[in-house]
């Protein structure tokens, strides 16, 4: 590969702040003398793969000792014969400065829709606190020392479900394309609540339905678990419309965002403080607020030739943030995103998984028991509410 190569889209998270947050995982404390393997499964193809890796919320300088690209075999194991050693800049050791990134070099590996990759990365010296992604609902897996191209995947003793520094995967050499999905949003685009290492999300669904019509083409996730579109917060991202530039419209090829978020914005300035102990409530958010942040998403997005599919905000009865105040401003975010004409098409996610006899709450066959996300089968059902044609 040289200068000129073309990359394409092949997978990404969108990165987050180091925080505990509701879940068991690794990033506040980071690594040292450990290598750290991640799996993802790729929606693009080609005949070469780089990774990005992302210091972007680190303090100090992060030092890579080793990396390496494989095709994922089961767990932590990695298929014999395909682990490709990852190279920055020709070195096999990189320094990425606080705030920063850094893409490797091509690893020559062909790929193919719906492949799964592992990545490991090797840190020899402490790295501080990891920038991550919180919830993957993919195992990642920790062993002591450089086990970079180890056969045995016995090493690997520790388990959690989040992705670190590991920010997207790009793929050469397949066909030239501007077709590219996003999906972006909160924990319902992130995937809450979806069997773990089944990838059964719907951006995962939506792809896998674009491919049985003949239609593939990558489908990125940038969904953040409690991401609010007017406000930032410590365990889940940054706002959406601050973020959105980063992790939809700078990705290579996009034609397409279906957008779902406000749920929080709505929820949380309705919710009990003592649910959520150590994060303060996001203040009063209005319906004419939340359509603002709407319009300034659509203005971004038109502003780059990207079209924009407004999704509606799921049922919640039940949940422990519903009340009739905030179904009011569902109620009213809806009417808008259905009628106003302000998106380019529309994603009626909430009448395609509203109980038809309580259009506030669930369908039971969808809810994953928590009254507002939905389980494997809602999320197909999302991906069914979608209109091909519209992408």
């Amino acid at each position: 590969m040289n200068g000129t190569t073309e990359w394409q889209a092949g997978w990404s998270a969108s990165v987050q702040r180091p925080s505990s947050g509701f879940d068991k995982n690794w990033a506040e404390e980071g690594f040292a003398d450990q290598t750290v393997r991640q799996v993802v499964r790729v929606t693009g193809s080609g005949a070469a793969a780089r990774v990005k890796l992302s210091n972007r919320y680190g303090t100090a300088p992060l030092e890579i000792t080793g990396a390496a690209l494989a095709r994922t075999d089961r767990g932590a194991a990695v298929r014999a014969g395909t682990t490709r050693r990852l190279t920055f800049a020709g070195a096999e050791t990189a320094r990425i400065p606080a705030g920063g990134e850094i893409w490797s070099d091509a690893a020559e590996l062909p790929v193919a829709p719906f492949d799964h990759l592992t990545v490991s990365l090797y840190f020899a010296r402490p790295t501080g606190p990891a920038t991550f992604h919180a919830q993957a609902f993919t195992t990642a897996y920790r062993a002591a020392g450089d086990q970079l191209t180890a056969a045995d995947p016995a090493v690997f003793t520790e388990t959690t479900l989040s992705w670190y520094f590991l920010a997207d995967v790009e793929l050469a050499g397949g066909p030239a394309r501007r077709d590219t999905v996003v999906t972006f949003g909160d924990s319902i685009t992130d995937g809450f609540s979806s069997t773990t290492d089944t990838d059964r999300r719907y951006p995962d669904a939506l792809a896998g339905r674009l491919a049985r019509a003949g239609l593939a083409r990558p489908v990125l996730n940038a969904g953040i678990g409690g991401n609010l579109l007017l406000s930032d917060a410590p365990w889940f991202g940054e706002r959406a419309g601050a973020r959105f530039r980063r992790d939809v419209l700078d990705k290579p090829g996009v034609r397409t965002v279906i957008v779902l978020v406000g749920l929080n914005d709505i929820g949380f300035s309705e919710v009990d403080p003592a649910a959520y102990p150590t994060y303060r409530p996001n203040p009063d958010r209005s319906a004419e607020a939340l359509i603002a942040g709407y319009r300034d998403l659509i203005t971004q997005a038109h502003a780059t030739g990207v079209r924009v599919v407004g999704g509606t905000i799921l049922p919640f009865e039940g949940a422990e943030y519903h009340t009739p105040t905030s179904e009011a401003k569902r109620q009213k975010i809806n009417a808008w995103i259905r009628d106003s004409g302000a998106f380019d098409a529309v994603a009626d996610f909430a009448t395609a998984l509203a109980d038809p006899s309580n259009p506030y709450a669930l369908l039971p066959t969808y809810d994953s028991g928590d009254r507002k996300h939905p389980n494997d089968a809602g999320y197909r059902a999302m991906a069914g509410a979608v209109d091909l044609g519209a992408l």
